[in-house]
């Protein structure tokens, strides 16, 4: 695999380094070199200042259809309006309903959102890369104890948040993404997936038009097997549909962040079966390739102690860089990434 990656990894670094910003890479990649000066935008600081409401009593645990949940959709949404993020619904309106009726009958769940916000693609627009996280989380229990969920899933909520503000950044500048980007934060994840089966039942971009789904759930905390080599993320799913992913993600891995990518739980007889375990597998089960992120369980996987001064930051900030790193790879090279397997 090592040999295989050589090539396009020169590239890249070569990319990495030229200070046209405008030029592309190689005949495989039109890469804008200058993804490394927006990777700033998605830092320790922000990540904290964002994550610390989120994840605040305030918010009662985000329950789905409940009024933690809308104070949440409420606040994401503002942080696209002030920051100039555009809503493919048009206007104001980043809300997919989702009604009560979706959800199991005689779940008592009331009607929510999932929220999208987007970056237009400048050359082919109509295709698109969405970066999904799950906004909900499991509320308040009887003795009033929040489930504050920090790190499931604000903080992949608030890896998209910053994300898609580095993305109209470079736009602002004239360096945005040749393709779409979309940023779906679902809802009714922890109640069976729901939001993301919403969508991809309902989808805003044709799902044939969907190249790629990026998954971020839970990637602020250091499970407790890695404690002595803590600079890794999990990866589950890259190579299922499209090994030309999972090339590209060891890549952009190697060339700008360098962590360990651990493909324990990527194992088709893996006894926790993960890769059906969070939003991504929507998209999956429609053939659009997925990398799903994920950090690991840890003590207080939800548990009311999930809570933001828990999260280890810099680390957190380093591994939502991998994936705006690929989405931006993903978004920019000339060909989408090419589908191998079908389920």
């Amino acid at each position: 695999m090592k040999n295989l990656l050589l090539l396009p990894l020169l590239f890249l670094f070569l990319a990495c380094k030229t200070t046209n910003s405008n030029q592309s890479t190689n005949s495989e990649s039109n890469v804008q070199i200058s993804a490394v000066d927006y990777e700033t935008t998605i830092n320790a600081e922000a990540l904290k200042e964002h994550l610390f409401i989120i994840a605040s009593d305030e918010m009662e645990g985000r329950k789905t259809g409940e009024p933690g949940q809308k104070k949440a959709a409420e606040y994401i949404k503002q942080f696209y309006l002030e920051n100039n993020i555009k809503s493919p619904l048009g206007k104001d309106d980043f809300f997919q309903e989702v009604p009560s009726d979706f959800f199991r009958e005689g779940s008592g769940i009331k009607d929510s959102e999932n929220i999208i916000a987007f970056v237009e693609g400048s050359e082919k627009p109509n295709e698109v890369v969405i970066v999904t996280a799950h906004y909900d989380h499991v509320g308040i229990d009887k003795d009033g104890n929040i489930f504050n969920g920090a790190d499931d899933d604000g903080s992949g909520t608030v890896a998209l948040m910053l994300m898609a503000k580095a993305f109209q950044k470079a736009k602002n500048d004239g360096n945005g993404p040749k393709r779409s980007i979309a940023f779906l934060h679902v809802t009714g994840e922890e109640i069976g997936l729901v939001g993301s089966r919403f969508y991809t039942e309902n989808p805003i971009f044709p799902l044939e038009n969907t190249i790629a789904n990026l998954n971020i759930d839970m990637i602020g905390r250091i499970d407790p097997n890695k404690k002595e080599t803590p600079e890794y993320i999990y990866l589950i799913g890259s190579d299922k549909l499209s090994q030309e992913l999972h090339q590209v993600s060891e890549t952009v891995n190697n060339t700008f962040v360098n962590l360990e990518l651990d493909y324990t739980f990527n194992a088709d007889n893996d006894p926790n079966r993960f890769y059906y375990r969070s939003d991504h597998y929507n998209f999956a089960k429609n053939n659009i390739p997925v990398i799903f992120y994920f950090s690991g369980v840890h003590e207080d996987y939800h548990k009311i102690t999930d809570t933001a001064d828990k999260i280890e930051y810099k680390l957190y900030e380093k591994r939502a860089r991998l994936v705006f790193h690929t989405a931006w790879e993903l978004a920019n090279r000339k060909d989408r990434v090419a589908l191998d397997i079908t389920k």
